[in-house]
């Protein structure tokens, strides 16, 4: 792993919240705070838990390309990602990253029909610190 590779994933890590991106049906893109994918393969693949009812999950079935981003305020330093969110509903998925608690926002527990898993697959990444940005290939 260079450099590059071992400050995103320390910087990963550390975070508690992503900023996804999607586009809205006019086109516009669009931002939201969400907790930290639960699962991460690498830097290629972050599954996020979320409401099948939401605004966001109707505007990723329209169009997949997508983007996160994730930030340290106090370091100045971040990694944006590039690429595809899909909308999962097989219980596989949603087991994959059902965690104790989540009935607080799911109360009819993993098959409840609100609660899906955003699987993002990244494309490519950029990385900002020091005053500098690398963008580099997944």
């Amino acid at each position: 792993m260079n450099n590059v590779q071992n400050s995103v994933n320390r910087l990963l890590e550390q975070q508690n919240t992503a900023f996804v991106g999607s586009i809205d049906h006019e086109g516009f893109p669009q931002v939201k705070a969400m907790l930290a994918p639960r699962v991460r393969e690498g830097f290629h693949t972050f599954y996020f838990t979320t409401n099948t009812s939401s605004m966001r999950v109707a505007q990723f079935r329209n169009e997949q390309r997508a983007s996160v981003y994730f930030c340290d305020q106090k370091r100045f330093e971040g990694v944006m990602f590039k690429g595809t969110m899909e909308v999962l509903e097989d219980l596989a998925s949603k087991e994959l990253i059902w965690q104790d608690g989540d009935t607080l926002y799911y109360p009819l527990g993993v098959t409840d029909p609100d609660y899906c898993v955003l699987k993002f697959t990244c494309l490519s990444g950029r990385y900002y610190n020091n005053f500098s940005s690398k963008t580099f290939e997944v």
